[in-house]
């Protein structure tokens, strides 16, 4: 027998909360609706598209983590991050990103989203970048997603982290950096020497 919109839908909005990560066609199957009602459904309720909801889980989960700044100060939408190792970051470019011109990415859009990414990488209430050396490989147009990836490579004589950034569009590498990150519990230990 076919449920009930009501039930269905209170089962739908329970289903969600306890895996939140479902897809609408998976919902399809275990509700044996459309893709197409689940939507409605969803909508109904005010429960947001799967790629909204990882969002939003991800962005709780990064809130709790990052220490050096406010997880909205990233540029770009933080996919993954492990402090002091590795982190990434993606960066769909928009309207607000490109000259209007020749619809290219205002270099300084590739920049943040390298730099702050660094910086939330560190295991520190405070990040400075003290120095960086980049180098743009390829223009970034309109339309296209910067897939920016942030690995720790050690500390420098200074005992300043050294943190590598490559971003890429698709295999493509269009940026990449190497930041010398001061963090505050480095001077903490230099102190106590």
């Amino acid at each position: 027998m076919k449920k009930s919109k009501k039930v269905r839908q209170e089962e739908l909005k329970t289903k969600i909360d306890h895996t939140p990560f479902i897809t609408d066609e998976e919902l399809a199957k275990t509700f044996g609706v459309s893709i197409q009602t689940i939507r409605l459904d969803r909508m109904e309720l005010g429960i947001p598209e799967l790629r909204e909801r990882i969002k939003s889980v991800a962005t709780q989960e990064w809130n709790e983590t990052v220490k050096a700044l406010p997880v909205e100060e990233i540029i770009g939408e933080v996919v993954d991050l492990e402090l002091d190792d590795r982190a990434i970051s993606i960066l769909d470019i928009r309207p607000e990103h490109v000259f209007s011109r020749n619809h290219i990415a205002r270099g300084h859009y590739l920049f943040a989203q390298a730099n702050s990414l660094a910086v939330a990488l560190i295991n520190d209430e405070l990040a400075l970048t003290a120095q960086s050396e980049i180098a743009f490989t390829r223009p970034v147009k309109l339309g296209e997603r910067v897939v920016a990836k942030a690995t720790v490579k050690g500390d420098d004589e200074k005992g300043r982290t050294l943190v590598n950034v490559h971003s890429y569009v698709g295999n493509e590498e269009v940026f990449a950096g190497t930041f010398d990150m001061y963090r505050s519990n480095q001077q903490k230990e230099m102190d106590r020497e």
